[in-house]
């Protein structure tokens, strides 16, 4: 672009965030270069302490700079209750957009022979860990309605009714084959107040 290397580097590596095709990159590059370099430096600043200090919380492996996250170091948190979630961004959305305030597990993923996620790389390991040395009463499955996230809940709750918790599975509002980040708030408080036990009829 314009004879320039190091825009156009600058525009390849914008096009590794979702969504951003080589137009948008374009002027997300000239924007930062013509109207906001303070800003520009800001963001390369924040993603570089991201990238070498983010990491995964020990207890619930989702995101965070810190060995244990906030929320499974929260005294205020109700101990007894376990989300198990696909991704950070699911965990956000219920978190952001109901009023539960249990613990929660995420998986970083689902069930995928073909792509070669299996139980392993999901950290059940670490699950199963936590449902022995944890007192828990409940563990609410809040995997995506898509068939790979069926097939992940279903494995987790045979996991889960090994150590004879209560297993239950969010279903109400949740439309076949979508994804919790992108469901709205009203949607996700029905669909976990309305929890079923696992394998039960709607």
């Amino acid at each position: 672009m314009l004879g320039s290397v190091i825009i156009d580097r600058l525009v390849t590596a914008l096009r590794c965030l979702p969504g951003v095709g080589p137009k948008s990159a374009q002027r997300m590059a000239l924007h930062l270069l013509e109207r906001n370099r303070e800003r520009g430096r800001q963001l390369a600043a924040a993603l570089l302490d991201a990238m070498d200090q983010v990491g995964h919380c020990h207890l619930c492996r989702t995101l965070t700079e810190l060995p244990v996250c906030r929320i499974c170091a929260s005294e205020k948190r109700n101990r007894s209750l376990l989300c198990v979630v696909e991704t950070p961004a699911d965990a956000a959305a219920i978190e952001q957009g109901t009023d539960y305030r249990g613990l929660y597990f995420v998986l970083l993923g689902h069930l995928s022979p073909l792509d070669g996620i299996g139980p392993e790389a999901l950290g059940l390991d670490v699950l199963a860990r936590r449902l022995h040395d944890e007192d828990l009463a409940e563990v609410i499955i809040a995997t995506s309605s898509t068939v790979e996230g069926e097939a992940t809940a279903h494995y987790v709750s045979e996991i889960v009714r090994q150590h004879g918790v209560r297993v239950t599975r969010i279903a109400y509002g949740i439309p076949l084959g979508g994804e919790l980040e992108f469901t709205d708030s009203g949607t996700l408080t029905h669909a976990l107040s309305g929890r079923r036990e696992f394998g039960e009829s709607p």
